[in-house]
């Protein structure tokens, strides 16, 4: 016989480890003869299993993956069509099909306040211009009592002052609807933030701003009401305006009783009286628009209060409660591969 090959470098004989008592039994089991029948055998007969092992170095080696350089963001050669929709994103305030679809007073406060704050600033610059207008004009009055004035200049003048007049005069009607507006939103929000009726009916509400004479006081307590359920204040406890809203009833009591006496002042005839209007009128534009801007502060510290998450100012956002969803689906067991 030659002999076999000789084994691989590194090759060590496996030893087997010595038989146990039922190994040995079961030999001798097997080197006796069967009795007749052959079909009866042992029942507990011991059974073997043999394992294989692969020798050591018989497993291929793991290829060693070497990370690569990071060389900028992808590019490529034509714009892709994947991506997010071209839509802007904004906030989900109502649910087609639901209670939710309809807008509620909160919601138009600040889109209101917005317009109305811009609105009142540009009609107290306007102002402001027709007043300049009227008080060139009564300098140039001064200046005629002792010297002839230049045609040109006295025909600017007179067009300057009647297109800004009329058009303060024509841009007062719109912050003062958006303002009347405002007013009926704020008070139906601040009623449905405090779960209370609004204090008075809207009849009196309109009446007590738009009539002349009667809204001279009543316009302090329907303001000072609004204030007050602003502030979450009690029902039962009695108004008390602040210092702003005084500054501001200050004005508007100002600004009518300045309108009251410029147009009847202007019923006088003599030279004397219509020099006098031409400065009661620099006087009245004056003081609307010291009215509009103390309006517009009141406007934007009640929109404040009542609407203070607003979307320009608010940068991080948390979610604090989760109303309506049905409760998750706890995990009984936790998966073997899970990270934690």
């Amino acid at each position: 016989m030659h002999p076999g090959p000789p084994p691989p470098p590194g090759y060590w004989p496996r030893q087997s480890p010595p038989p146990s008592a039922q190994q040995l039994q079961g030999r001798t089991l097997a080197a006796q003869q069967e009795p007749y029948p052959y079909h009866r055998r042992p029942a507990h007969r011991p059974r073997l299993r043999w394992v294989a092992t692969p020798p050591p170095g018989a497993w291929p080696r793991r290829r060693v993956v070497v990370p690569e350089r990071y060389s900028g963001p992808p590019s490529y050669p034509v714009p892709p069509r994947w991506g997010f929709p071209n839509l802007v994103w904004r906030r989900p305030t109502s649910v087609p099909g639901t209670a939710s679809d309809e807008v509620r007073p909160i919601d138009r406060v600040p889109v209101l306040s917005r317009s109305l704050i811009g609105i009142l600033f540009a009609f107290a610059v306007l102002s402001v211009v027709a007043a300049g207008a009227e008080i060139w004009r009564y300098v140039l009055l001064i200046q005629g009592r002792e010297a002839a004035l230049n045609r040109a200049v006295v025909a600017f003048s007179d067009g300057f002052v009647l297109s800004a007049g009329l058009l303060a005069s024509i841009l007062a009607l719109l912050p003062a609807g958006l303002s009347i507006w405002w007013l009926l939103v704020a008070r139906q929000a601040a009623s449905d933030a405090s779960g209370d009726a609004p204090p008075r009916p809207v009849w009196q509400v309109l009446v007590g701003v738009l009539v002349p004479i009667a809204n001279l006081p009543m316009a302090l307590s329907i303001v000072g009401e609004l204030e007050h359920a602003v502030l979450g204040r009690p029902r039962d406890v009695r108004p008390k305006p602040s210092r702003q809203v005084l500054v501001w009833w200050g004005a508007w009591l100002l600004n009518w009783v300045l309108l009251g006496v410029t147009i009847v002042w202007r019923f006088r005839d003599d030279v004397q009286s219509m020099a006098d209007s031409v400065v009661l009128v620099a006087v009245t534009d004056l003081s609307a628009a010291f009215l509009a801007v103390v309006t517009a502060l009141v406007v934007r510290r009640f929109s404040a209060l009542l609407a203070p998450s607003d979307a320009r100012a608010v940068r991080s956002m948390r979610v604090l409660k989760v109303a309506g969803a049905p409760e998750p689906e706890l995990r009984t067991a936790r998966p073997s591969g899970a990270a934690r």
